[in-house]
């Protein structure tokens, strides 16, 4: 597969800009991800299922997006996290709480049929973590759009 036969619809990497990067550090690992080897002092990556999260410290992402100075924002963009059931969104939930995240709003039945929650992790980044009965999870808990 050559560069222009590549499927354009994905993401490999997602980063985070962090004003603490011990403090988000210590938020992650006691929610339960695990750093991955190959983490410098300057960032943090975490494996995911076919992709990585990558924490960068706020004002070194900007000069490194060529925007030195930039006031980096939160909060526009929504990560999830999709669980089997309701219970196991109830659990990753209060986990990140007991990580130190701040609740926005608990886990509740949802007007699209499920049942989900919302929360931000130290820096503001907002975390959903949802059930969703319309999307079957694989049995690794990665997400494939069921067929329309």
């Amino acid at each position: 597969m050559n560069a222009m036969t590549l499927p354009r619809q994905r993401i490999t990497l997602i980063t985070l800009g962090v004003a603490d990067m011990a403090r988000a550090r210590r938020f992650y690992e006691a929610w339960g991800w695990a750093p991955h080897g190959s983490s410098q002092p300057g960032v943090t990556f975490y494996q995911m299922n076919g992709a990585v999260l990558a924490l960068f410290g706020r004002d070194d992402l900007a000069a490194d997006q060529g925007r030195p100075g930039a006031g980096l924002g939160t909060g526009a963009v929504t990560l999830a996290q999709n669980c089997a059931d309701d219970a196991e969104t109830d659990a990753v939930f209060q986990a990140a709480l007991e990580a130190g995240a701040a609740v926005l709003k608990r886990p509740e039945k949802v007007f699209w049929g499920g049942y989900s929650g919302y929360f931000a992790d130290p820096d503001g980044h907002v975390w959903e973590i949802a059930t969703n009965p319309f999307w079957p999870l694989d049995p690794d808990g990665s997400l494939t759009l069921p067929d329309a």
